[in-house]
C-alpha cells in the first residue's frame, strides 16, 4: 500500500513509499481508513518540533471502518464505522497508567509518531482504541482532537456558567475549544488576526462570536490559547481578568518567553492537557452525540493522499480550518 513515511530529519524525510499491508495480532483490528485529518502535531513531526522515531507512517486523527478482527476480538467490530484513540501501546504498569492518566505514560506509543498511523489505506490499532459513531458526515474525524480539546477544558471544567471565554486561534483547537467553552455555558469570543475572516465567518455561522485584532484587556474570566504562539500567549495574558484562569491548548514546537509575574499579581490559574485519556474521549462523544458540538463546518478541505504536500501546506498557511487526506 502507499503510505506518507516520516523517514529522516526535516521536512525533505516526508514522502509517499509502499509499505507491506499490516495485519492484525491478537486483539487488533485491521481498519479502512476513510479519512485522516491533518494536525499541527504533523507539521511538527515534520519539522522534528515534536518526539517521533523513524520510519514511520503519520497521522493520528482516524475516521476509518473495521475490515477485519485479529483473535480474541468481538466480530460484531467488522464493518462498523469508528473514531480511534491514539495509543498504541502504553506500559500499563507506571503511575500514570494505573491512574488513567495513560497519556503521560513515559512508554507510550502513539500511531504516527512511533507506531504507524493513518495516512495509508489500511491501518491495525488494538481493540480497545475504538469508538463506533453514528454521524454520517466528515465531521466525526474531528472526534481527536475534540478529545484533546475536552482533557484541556472538561476535567475539572474551566469553565463555568456565565462566564466571559475568550479563545486565541480560530484554527481546529480553537474552533473546538469554543463550542465546548459554550456548551459548559460560557459567553465564548474566538479571536484571529485579520487574515483569518474566512475562520472566524465559520465560527460566527456556528452562532460564536467572533473578535478581529487585539482582544480588550482584563476582560475575560477565562481566556484559552490555541494558537500556539508567542503573540497568543501574551494577548491571553493581557486579556486575562484578575483571579481568572488561562488555559493551553496550542503547542508551540518551540520555546515561547510568558510573563509569569503577570500570572502572580493577576492570581491566574494556569491549565493545560496533553492529548487525551479515556475520560476525555467519553466527554467528546457524549458533546458529538448531543449535538452540542457541530463538526461537520470544520472540515474545510480534502485531498487525496498523492496530494499530501498540499494538504500540509494548507494547514501550514492557515487555509481553511481542518484538512484532511483521503487515502483511498
Amino acid at each position: 500500500m502507499t503510505a506518507l513515511v516520516k523517514h529522516a530529519p526535516g521536512e525533505r524525510g516526508l514522502e509517499l513509499r509502499e509499505v507491506p499491508v499490516p495485519l492484525p495480532a491478537a486483539g487488533q483490528v485491521l481498519l479502512r481508513v476513510l479519512a485522516a485529518g491533518v494536525c499541527g502535531t504533523d507539521l511538527h513531526i515534520a519539522a522534528d518540533e515534536y518526539a517521533h522515531q523513524v520510519p514511520v507512517v503519520l497521522g493520528h486523527e482516524v475516521l476509518a471502518e473495521v475490515a477485519s478482527a485479529g483473535t480474541g476480538v468481538d466480530p460484531g467490530w467488522v464493518g462498523q464505522r469508528v473514531v480511534c484513540e491514539t495509543y498504541f501501546a502504553t506500559c500499563g504498569r507506571c503511575e500514570q497508567c494505573r491512574s488513567g492518566k495513560v497519556n503521560l505514560c513515559p512508554d507510550r506509543q502513539s500511531i504516527g509518531s512511533f507506531a504507524d498511523g493513518g495516512f495509508a489505506p489500511w491501518l491495525v490499532l488494538p481493540e480497545v482504541n475504538l469508538h463506533q459513531v453514528t454521524l454520517e458526515g466528515p465531521g466525526a474525524v474531528l472526534a481527536e482532537p475534540l478529545a484533546c480539546a475536552a482533557h484541556c477544558l472538561c476535567d475539572p471544567a474551566v469553565v463555568d456558567a456565565g462566564d466571559e471565554v475568550l479563545v486565541l486561534g480560530p484554527g481546529a483547537m480553537g474552533q473546538l475549544s469554543a463550542q465546548i467553552a459554550r456548551a459548559q455555558g460560557g459567553r465564548v469570543s474566538l479571536a484571529g488576526l485579520p487574515r483569518d475572516a474566512h475562520r472566524l465567518q465559520v465560527a460566527a455561522d456556528l452562532g460564536l462570536g467572533t473578535l478581529t485584532g487585539t482582544p480588550p484587556q482584563e476582560e475575560f474570566d477565562v481566556v484559552i490559547e490555541a494558537s500556539g504562539s508567542a503573540a497568543g500567549a501574551r494577548a491571553a495574558l493581557a486579556a486575562a481578568r484578575r483571579g481568572g484562569r488561562y488555559v493551553q491548548v496550542g503547542i508551540a514546537g518551540q520555546e515561547v518567553p510568558f510573563a509569569l509575574d503577570t500570572v502572580l499579581y493577576k492570581e491566574l490559574t494556569v491549565t493545560s492537557g496533553f492529548a487525551s485519556t479515556p475520560q476525555s474521549w467519553r466527554r467528546a462523544l457524549a458533546l458529538m452525540a448531543s449535538g452540542q458540538v457541530d463538526l461537520d463546518p470544520l472540515v474545510t478541505g480534502s485531498y487525496p493522499l498523492q496530494h499530501w504536500d498540499q494538504a500540509l501546506q494548507a494547514v501550514r498557511t492557515g487555509a481553511g480550518i481542518k484538512t484532511v487526506l483521503v487515502p483511498g
